[in-house]
């Protein structure tokens, strides 16, 4: 059993946020935004990303050696920010730290089927996911338990996380794949888009300029944040600030062997970042 002391020594500890590479800072603005009390260290994997196109026993190496590297750091609970992560290894890494010896809650990404499917008003949403995504077993369950009573069109978007990478959020190339790949959901009809890759949310107002204002647009990046909130007060996790205005510190690391890889954060997180390379 943990002491009180102890327990609020665990509180203060940071939170471990990692993704494929730097789209995963979409969800860790909304964590920022609800818990800004809490310490957050995010991991960019951009030299492996994307996932979309490696195998699931790939990623889920990469998933580990990502965990250990963070939890190394001391984290209390970790997000998977990536879809096609927590598709892939999601089950094992809560197999090897979730239980005994960590007991760490991990938190994980799944496109949102569900409050898509509740949003359309014609029974048509569409799913911008990457490729490693929409072929997972975890999309196939979602699509059988809440995709039933709609019209579910997927739409894989090959490319379009490496221009976010390069930090091409308006460039050409950009407005191009948007086009191509939400063309096919506008033509089916689709009057709701999931956002199925925590990449996506940086791009979209060219999203939004593609489909028109009729178009309902979703991302979880909210409801992630949420869902760790509550799997923080459950366990009495949440930081404990010395001050009511006192923030959380935020540090990053990155892999990525790009010129533009500091200034790619800094841009995506909209604030001065302390970021170390590996």
């Amino acid at each position: 059993m943990i002491e009180p002391s102890q327990k609020f020594n665990l509180a203060n500890q940071p939170i471990g946020v990692m993704d494929s590479g730097v789209g995963g800072i979409s969800v860790l603005k909304h964590i920022h935004a609800l818990l800004p009390h809490e310490p957050l260290l995010y991991f960019a994997d951009s030299q492996h990303a994307p996932y979309g196109n490696k195998t699931a026993v790939e990623i889920t190496q990469r998933c580990f050696e990502i965990a250990d590297f963070l939890i190394g750091k001391g984290v209390k609970a970790l997000v998977v920010a990536c879809n096609t992560a927590t598709a892939a290894a999601i089950d094992a890494l809560r197999d090897q730290y979730s239980g005994p010896g960590f007991n760490i809650p991990i938190i994980g990404m799944e496109p949102a089927v569900k409050p898509a499917a509740e949003a359309t008003r014609n029974g048509i949403i569409g799913v911008l996911a990457t490729v490693g995504t929409l072929k997972s077993a975890q999309f196939a369950a979602l699509l059988e338990s809440y995709g039933r009573n709609v019209e579910v069109i997927t739409q894989g978007c090959i490319g379009l996380v490496e221009c976010i990478e390069r930090g091409e959020l308006n460039s050409e190339e950009t407005h191009t794949l948007v086009r191509q790949y939400c063309a096919p959901l506008l033509a089916h009809g689709a009057d709701t888009i999931v956002l199925g890759c925590t990449h996506y949310p940086f791009v979209r107002p060219v999203i939004e300029q593609q489909v028109g204002a009729n178009v309902v647009i979703i991302d979880t990046g909210a409801a992630v944040a949420k869902q760790l909130q509550k799997r923080l007060l459950k366990r009495d996790l949440l930081t404990q600030p010395l001050y009511a205005h006192q923030k959380g510190e935020v540090s990053f690391w990155t892999n990525s062997k790009a010129p533009t890889a500091l200034q790619v954060i800094h841009e995506l997180w909209g604030a001065t970042a302390q970021i170390s390379l590996l």
